[in-house]
């Protein structure tokens, strides 16, 4: 019995360690005003952060912060519709390296811990987003 109920602990933990599914993870970012204070977060975070802020100058900052809520919407599985051009589009002549990208993903990281998205929930929405890595170094 003692080692069912060890099993079934290891289960239920290692199910709590799973990114959400399907919308479960839009919903678990707040939908799309969790998903806007996020992304808010990110931007503010960016602004101040030295090893990044010169990419957020002379730019249009709500056009980009509505794109990128809608973007992140998208890869959550809500209910909406990127309308912004493609990453390497968006990317390109920026030079942004990898130090540059990493700062980003901190920034957003940090962002998510403001707003108390759980652990499961970021992985989630990382993971989605990891594969635009290459569409956006070096361009």
């Amino acid at each position: 019995m003692r080692v069912l109920s060890l099993l079934l602990v290891f289960l239920l933990a290692s199910c709590a360690n799973q990114p959400p599914k399907g919308d479960s993870l839009y919903r678990a970012l707040g939908e799309r005003a969790g998903i806007t204070r996020i992304v808010e977060g990110m931007l503010l975070n960016s602004a101040r952060n030295p090893r990044i802020s010169h990419h957020f100058q002379d730019i249009d900052i709500e056009r980009l912060r509505d794109k990128l809520v809608e973007q992140i919407c998208v890869e959550a599985g809500g209910p909406c519709e990127y309308t912004g051009d493609s990453m390497e589009e968006s990317h390109k002549g920026l030079n942004i390296d990898r130090g540059d990208f990493n700062a980003l993903v901190e920034d957003l990281i940090d962002a998510m811990d403001a707003e108390h998205i759980p652990v499961p929930a970021q992985n989630g929405l990382l993971a989605r987003l990891a594969p635009m890595r290459g569409q956006i170094i070096d361009r």
